[in-house]
Formats: structure tokens, sequence, C-alpha cells
């Protein structure tokens, strides 16, 4: 490892953190399904099931993002990770803003 080699596990640990995000990318609500299934991210950032729950619903986005967050950095989140906390809910704004503008064209 010294030598800048990874072990075979370090790699597969990569390779399912890529697929975590490709699939965050493609579905945040799967995405936190898979997160709920097979790893404990979500009971780690939210006290209860109810936030991840309404969250699922609601804003996906946001759910996930402040999840990965605070599993980045337990005791505080930073202003970057605020920021981007705060980007993942205007992509959930967007979102409903953009199905009510589509819509509306019919």
């Amino acid at each position: 490892m010294r030598d800048g080699s990874l072990t075979a596990p370090a790699i597969r640990l990569l390779a399912v953190g890529c697929l975590f995000a490709l699939l965050a990318l493609l579905s945040p609500r799967l995405a936190l399904v898979f997160a709920a299934i097979f790893s404990d991210i979500l009971s780690r950032a939210y006290d209860s099931f109810i936030i991840p729950l309404l969250g699922f619903f609601l804003l996906p986005w946001t759910t996930l993002v402040y999840a990965l967050a605070y599993d980045a950095n337990p005791k505080h989140l930073t202003t970057f990770e605020w920021l981007l906390v705060a980007v993942a809910f205007v992509l959930d704004l967007g979102s409903y803003g953009f199905g009510q503008r589509m819509r509306g064209r019919d």
C-alpha cells in the first residue's frame, strides 16, 4: 500500500462508491432505497425513520445529500456541505417547478 497501489478490497469499495454515485444521478429515490437497505448512512444521519421517509416522497435530493454530508463529517457540517444541501434543495424545488410548467403547456 505504501507504493501507491490499492488492495483488492479498496478497489471494490471504490467501485461500489462509483456505482452508488451513478445510481444517485439516475434516481435519488432508488439511491435512498439502496442506502436504506444496504448501509446505515440514513440511520446515522437521521434520528428516526420519519424524516427520511418524508424526504423520499418530498425532497429526495436534499435527503440524500444531507445524509452523505453528515456521513462525511458527523460532528458538524461545514459551510461547503451546507452549500451542497442547499443546491440539492434547489434541485428538488426545480423538479417540482418544471413538472408544473410541463403540465401547464397542455
